[in-house]
């Protein structure tokens, strides 16, 4: 009797050591998500006969529930707009298809994603605008959607998303202005717009946020920008070839978190403020401005490459040469 309780206890370690963890709604909806991607076996090596959790390239369970969570899938040829059968993942927390060359408009079947935290789109062809719908996934704490062709302006409604701490648009086609809702971004904040075509002034709402990042290159962004430079988290400012166009010599404080401020190629005037000279250091480009004066001395800027202070009205100082 005790050896047959035995090998009856074998047989249950062996079939819970056998049991799949997947869930079969989830395997099903991954099965699915394959076929409507034309079944990318060099790249997707999902086969039904292996546990989706344990085996399949891009997918993470949860160690308690085992619903997927996690589907990421890098550097693949897939050349098909993401599949609406994405939504079947209900438990879904991070869904990436980077650098995979995806086309067509992001579907709106991520909208039915609750649990989404994480989304990175980045480098692929997508069209079509930056969905205002992902405003509804409230749980949403990353956005990356740059390298692609998107056009149109940027959603007011990404505003609600009151976790977001990193937004990345760069690289696309946006056009219009940035939503004057963005100044409610209370978490660390990371904002990448370059490499657009946004325009129109810069929303002094933004002065009322937690930013620590801004790159808003290359644009057609006008006006003044000088009240952001008091925002005591920011770290680093990129306004570098817009068309902007105010007294820089009226600045009276930065920041003391400030170490990156790139100006170049806009029509700023008057001088370089002494509140800046106060920084302990700070990487600072004002090529092709309108600037005049002497370079005030401190932050570093005396040891900085001497390009970053040419093509302006008049100024002088090192690194530029003695004023007269």
């Amino acid at each position: 009797m005790k050896t047959f309780h035995i090998f009856i206890l074998f047989l249950s370690l062996i079939s819970f050591l056998s049991a799949e963890k997947c869930h079969p709604n989830d395997k099903k909806a991954l099965l699915k998500i394959k076929n409507d991607l034309n079944n990318p076996y060099d790249i997707i090596t999902w086969d039904s006969k292996t546990d989706c959790c344990e085996d399949w390239y891009g997918v993470q369970c949860d160690s308690k529930t085992n619903r997927i969570t996690q589907l990421n899938i890098h550097n693949a040829d897939i050349k098909r707009p993401i599949p609406a059968s994405i939504a079947e993942l209900t438990y879904l927390e991070s869904l990436s298809f980077h650098s995979c060359n995806m086309t067509g408009h992001i579907t709106q079947a991520i909208a039915k994603l609750s649990n989404l935290n994480f989304i990175d789109l980045r480098h692929n062809h997508l069209t079509g605008p930056v969905p205002s719908f992902l405003g509804q996934l409230k749980k949403l704490e990353y956005i990356g959607l740059s390298f692609n062709n998107l056009t149109g302006s940027i959603p007011a409604s990404l505003s609600m998303l009151t976790k977001l701490g990193g937004l990345l648009l760069d690289r696309n086609q946006l056009t219009g202005t940035i939503p004057e809702s963005f100044g409610s971004f209370k978490e660390d904040f990371y904002l990448y717009l370059s490499h657009n075509q946004l325009s129109g002034p810069i929303p002094k709402t933004l002065a009322n946020a937690n930013f620590n990042y801004i790159d808003a290159s290359r644009n057609k962004l006008e006006g003044d920008i000088s009240f952001l430079f008091g925002i005591k988290s920011l770290n680093y400012i990129d306004f570098s070839r817009n068309m902007l166009q105010f007294d820089f010599s009226k600045v009276v404080e930065f920041t003391s978190t400030l170490a990156h401020l790139d100006l170049n190629h806009n029509r700023i005037y008057g001088s370089i403020p002494q509140a800046l000279a106060k920084l302990d250091y700070v990487a600072l480009d004002v090529s092709y401005n309108r600037l005049c004066g002497k370079i005030p001395v401190g932050a570093g800027l005396q040891k900085q490459d001497v390009a970053r202070f040419l093509h302006n009205k008049c100024l002088c100082g090192a690194p530029l040469p003695k004023c007269k």
